[in-house]
């Protein structure tokens, strides 16, 4: 595989998981606000703050999911760079 085929594959796996973390994102912000109504997506990051969504039967779950898919993303990305990509000079 060459760099340039390196890059295409970033390309498309960057705008497919774009599309897959907005999805999840949704859905994660969806589920909090029927038990949090006014939860801001910043404040979501950290869901330990609000006890009332360890309550909620699914929300937990799509969370782990969203964190898995962010997990899979960088994995994705490490891979593909640290094989594929001329490492980046420093400072860029």
């Amino acid at each position: 595989m060459t760099e340039e085929s390196g890059r295409e594959m970033l390309d498309i796996a960057s705008k497919l998981f774009e599309q897959m973390l907005a999805q999840q994102r949704a859905k994660v912000l969806r589920l909090a606000r029927e038990v949090v109504p006014n939860i801001t997506p910043e404040e979501l990051r950290n869901p330990h703050d609000f006890p009332k969504l360890k309550e909620h039967p699914t929300f937990e779950f799509e969370d782990g999911l969203l964190s898995g898919l962010i997990s899979a993303q960088m994995a994705l990305y490490a891979e593909i760079k640290g094989r594929l990509l001329p490492p980046e000079p420093p400072g860029q």
